[in-house]
């Protein structure tokens, strides 16, 4: 009997590992216009949609449905899936997989308390544990414990989609536009923390830096992923090359990936970001 990692499409990984999980993905609407995350949609048409677009896309979350040939494919095989979703607190898409996995034997939905690369790393961990041979249950039952361990630390490029999506007001945005300020925040079991402000990248990336050596310390035998919202990669790779020291004698280099269309929906272009575990 063969473990199947399912995840849904907020879930953020390396490229290489994309073909051994199974996705089920959420749909993004432009006005009346619905694409389906990852599907009929990529990530680069999304941004260069997001940077056209008067409207701030909206996004739906993936229903029962959506998981249910997933687990049918499961079933049939005589398999067992571990399921990680993003944070129960950003969607119901934890509740649709919990939902339709009551009907079926052998599958575990486990919310990873986080989303894009956080989640990511989660499903990277979930990867190594089913080549170990590990069984789902006990897979699952790791995951829950791993995922209180994940840092996810993000410097984002603008206030302008926060404003958008109602998060904060038009005239903090104004002023942090003319300011060039950009936030730093993390996401710790599916809640937001502005952890700082910065003005300009240069202090921004200093920021980034002084708050990943906050969290208590990388821990590099497990997955670290990095990543950048938009179309370019250069404020990644700036940011790579400023906290080299954070880095450098822990991995030979960093991997990184674009974040997807629903988070990139509130985070905007131009957010760089990181995921890794902390020491236990």
């Amino acid at each position: 009997m063969r473990t199947r990692i399912i995840i849904d499409s907020t879930t953020d990984l390396a490229p290489e590992l994309r073909g051994q999980v199974e996705i089920v993905p959420l749909t993004v609407n432009f006005g009346t216009e619905e694409y389906i995350d990852g599907v009929t949609i990529t990530h680069e048409e999304f941004y260069n949609k997001l940077i056209e677009s008067d409207v701030l896309p909206t996004t739906s979350q993936a229903t029962p449905a959506a998981f249910v040939p997933f687990f049918e494919e499961v079933a049939a095989a005589g398999d067992s899936a571990v399921v990680i979703t993003l944070a129960s607190q950003f969607s119901g898409t934890c509740q649709s997989a919990r939902i339709a996995a009551e009907d079926y034997d052998n599958i575990y939905v486990v919310d990873s308390g986080s989303v894009t690369m956080g989640a990511g790393i989660l499903t990277e961990y979930a990867l190594r544990c089913a080549c170990s041979g590990m069984e789902a249950a006990q897979i699952a039952e790791l995951l829950e414990k791993k995922k209180e361990d994940i840092c996810l630390i993000a410097l984002l490029g603008t206030l302008e989609y926060l404003k958008k999506g109602g998060r904060i007001s038009s005239a903090v945005a104004f002023a942090g536009g003319l300011l060039n300020i950009k936030p730093v925040i993390n996401v710790k079991g599916g809640v937001i923390h502005m952890l700082g402000k910065a003005r300009g990248s240069k202090q921004g990336n200093n920021l980034l830096v002084q708050e990943i050596g906050k969290a208590g310390g990388i821990d590099f035998t497990m997955p670290i992923l990095l990543g950048y919202s938009g179309l370019s990669d250069a404020l990644l790779k700036k940011y790579i090359a400023d906290s080299a020291p954070l880095w450098e004698n822990g991995v030979d280099s960093l991997r990184y990936t674009s974040i997807g269309s629903v988070v990139g929906t509130h985070a905007g272009p131009g957010a760089i970001a990181a995921a890794f575990f902390r020491k236990p």
